[in-house]
């Protein structure tokens, strides 16, 4: 059962409530933005966006689990709400909780680009869900190598003792070293920054594709940047100059997929833009 709807007059006051809050908040005045959008979620606790707009403030103040407890319920009345999922996954990124916190982070950018694929928010999503993931990568890139340096030393210590049964076999013994290193370099290469495939790189950006879109063309560009491209440029192809409109970009899934299955074994590569 839902909660009991709220009188005409009473969600006039609660929304007249959060602009109060919203003109306090541009003036950087957030003890009053927060003390307003907690008397609009008093009047009106139904509304998600007064919950997510206390949560921006608190975010605002690094009051993490404020943040995370008005974006879960905010969640609650709004399951869509690009916001909250973006600031539940900062929340549970900052208390380390990293696999839950960049979920919540691919939940918001998946819903912001289906919303506004050119708009700051997603932008800003993605700027944090790259770094989410590149500190992810950096932790197991760490944990992966010390793994492989401690098993290449006990290779190595390995080899030593057996060879030392025949003292008269050192070169033997040297080439296997010098063999077993070339084996542990490559098994290392995965984790070393190198370039990002041209096909898998915006025209324009020269960056790793995000949302790639393919025109009439058959040429794929970042979906947000050719859409600027479109409104403050022109509605043409920028390499081909054919009339284009926003309603014959379609979604590149092939590339799409090839970007996320690079990035699953390169990491580093969230980083190099």
């Amino acid at each position: 059962m839902g909660p009991a709807p709220v009188p005409e007059s009473v969600a006039k006051q609660a929304e007249l409530l959060k602009q109060d809050g919203n003109t306090f908040f541009k003036k950087d005045r957030l003890g009053a933005a927060i003390d307003a959008y907690t008397e609009a979620i008093a009047l009106c606790p139904n509304v998600a966006v007064y919950w997510t707009n206390r949560a921006l403030c608190f975010k605002k103040r690094n009051e993490w689990r404020k943040v995370e407890d008005d974006c879960r319920n905010a969640l609650q009345l709004d399951i869509n709400s690009v916001k909250a999922h973006y600031m539940l996954g900062l929340a549970l990124l900052d208390r380390q909780e990293f696999a839950e916190g960049i979920k919540q982070l691919e939940k918001s950018l998946e819903l912001g680009r289906g919303a506004h694929p050119a708009s700051y928010m997603v932008e800003e999503i993605w700027q944090e869900l790259s770094k989410a993931k590149y500190s992810d990568w950096e932790r197991a890139s760490t944990k992966r190598l010390d793994t492989l340096k401690k098993l290449e030393e006990a290779c190595q210590n390995a080899l030593r003792s057996y060879h030392c049964v025949d003292a008269s076999d050192e070169v033997g013994l040297l080439e296997q070293i010098s063999e077993l290193k070339v084996v542990f370099r490559k098994a290392a290469l995965v984790d070393i920054p190198s370039e990002v495939p041209d096909h898998l790189c915006c025209k324009i950006t020269l960056d790793i594709y995000r949302d790639p879109v393919i025109t009439p063309s058959g040429i794929t560009y970042e979906r947000a940047v050719l859409l600027e491209h479109l409104h403050k440029v022109g509605k043409f192809d920028p390499v081909t100059r054919e009339a284009l409109e926003p309603s014959q970009l379609v979604p590149n899934l092939a590339i799409k997929e090839a970007v996320q299955a690079f990035l699953s074994e390169h990491g580093w590569a969230y980083k190099m833009r």
